[in-house]
């Protein structure tokens, strides 16, 4: 069993208890405006270009077997012949050209999780399973979750919630943590932003709440998006309806701002700045008083 992963991030602290090892899974049914992995959004290997580390070499250009790779002006780029091969990155010593997403196998996963246990044992930390939505590539993450279970690593799943109900379910026996975004409870709104309704969000939602013991939500705070107090006491009344405890606030940074370019896209929120500490505390402060656990942060 293989599947195509983006990158694996040892030593994270934020993304589940402990000390953890990140593995993101490329495909995502959403397009969040302010997503910071645009490179998760895409199933399929992508090239990524940071034309400043061009030197106009042209190795690209004669290593490429579709004569995609273009130098024009001295600016690296590539055509829509491009089948991110990876043979202009090979060729390229000065990594001006990078491919986000790589077919591994579950044992090549495995190989690198297992040798982070010793910090997962110490710290009470595990295994994250991120993307994109990892639901995407349903059958490698099951694979890698039944994998986890017989090396006796912890796991924790990172979902947007837009997925196969009976894969979210059929999995939840596997995962000792969800880690369950919610951007928007207004459908209109959801979809102007994300590029989908949010209903099969929230039912799906609904349905693990009931069949999972461990669910924390996740509210990325996008200034000006979703902050708004209504929309704060509608995910408020959602999680008191279904006995949800615990929510992650995660303020919008720009650190992905860089990668839309070197994706050759445009990014829609280039000059939104992130909330303030003190709005980031107005809207914990909210929840806590609703009974709600909320903290800052993953």
């Amino acid at each position: 069993m293989d599947g195509i992963v983006f990158n694996i991030m040892h030593y994270a602290l934020h993304d589940g208890p402990g000390i953890r090892t990140v593995v993101f899974l490329k495909g995502c049914p959403l397009a969040c405006q302010w997503c910071h992995n645009p490179e998760s959004q895409g199933s399929r290997p992508e090239l990524m270009i940071t034309a400043e580390r061009c030197t106009g070499c042209e190795d690209c250009l004669t290593v490429c077997p579709t004569h995609a790779a273009i130098l024009e002006g001295g600016v690296p780029g590539a055509t829509d012949a491009c089948t991110a091969c990876g043979r202009c990155v090979d060729a390229c010593l000065a990594g001006a050209r990078t491919i986000a997403g790589r077919m591994m196998t579950v044992a090549e996963v495995m190989s690198e999780l297992v040798r982070d246990r010793v910090f997962f044992e110490e710290s009470g930390g595990g295994v994250t399973f991120s993307g994109g939505e990892p639901f995407m590539q349903s059958a490698f993450l099951r694979s890698l979750l039944e994998a986890c279970q017989d090396e006796g690593i912890s796991t924790a799943v990172e979902s947007c919630g837009m997925t196969d109900r009976q894969d979210l379910l059929g999995m939840a026996d596997k995962v000792d943590l969800f880690l369950y975004d919610v951007k928007l409870m207004d459908q209109a709104r959801h979809g102007e932003a994300t590029g989908v309704g949010n209903e099969t969000i929230l039912t799906n939602l609904a349905a693990l709440a009931t069949a999972h013991a461990h669910v924390i939500v996740r509210f990325p705070v996008i200034p000006g998006v979703n902050d708004d107090s209504e929309n704060v006491s509608l995910m408020i009344a959602m999680m008191r309806r279904l006995g949800l405890r615990e929510i992650d606030l995660l303020p919008y940074h720009r650190i992905g701002t860089d990668k839309y370019r070197r994706l050759g896209r445009p990014y829609q929120l280039a000059d939104l700045q992130p909330p303030s500490a003190e709005a980031m505390e107005n809207i914990r402060r909210t929840f806590a008083d609703a009974g709600i656990e909320a903290s800052v942060g993953g």
